[in-house]
């Protein structure tokens, strides 16, 4: 079994998966509904929307779509957490998708990590940024 995050967006989808992938690396596949099957019953206004991405990262997927507008909610109850080993990669990672987004909890050191925050990026994504080495051996 693969537990995979789903992402849905009202027309950033695109851009919101090329930054992922600009920031995270990975192999990014997209799929627009007018390449696809129901390009046919889909108004053709909406043929550049991706109906999935999918960004492959060291075996796990992140995946994501734009919905049609009558679908789509902002996200909540939820948050995409990335661990990393690296607390400067995790504190980098965390500065650039906070960029033009929103902080809710600044990163910095906790009694269960020595880096954590929580943010919701500029396309709407809620996200946790942890680095997953003991406390104790992290050095500011």
């Amino acid at each position: 079994m693969q537990i995979t995050p789903h992402l849905q967006f009202d027309g950033q989808c695109r851009a919101a998966f090329t930054r992922y992938q600009q920031l995270l690396g990975g192999e990014l596949r997209v799929f627009t509904y007018g390449d696809s099957p129901m390009a046919a019953q889909t108004e053709s206004k909406w043929h550049d929307r991706i109906i999935h991405a999918t960004l492959v990262l060291d075996g796990t997927e992140l995946a994501g779509a734009d919905v049609l507008p009558p679908d789509y909610r902002r996200p909540q109850g939820f948050s995409v957490l990335l661990s990393f080993d690296d607390l400067s990669e995790a504190k980098r990672v965390f500065m650039e998708l906070a960029r033009d987004g929103e902080i809710r909890f600044p990163f910095q050191k906790t009694f269960w990590s020595p880096g954590f925050g929580v943010l919701v990026d500029q396309f709407g994504s809620p996200w946790e940024i942890s680095c997953e080495r003991s406390p104790s051996a992290c050095l500011h």
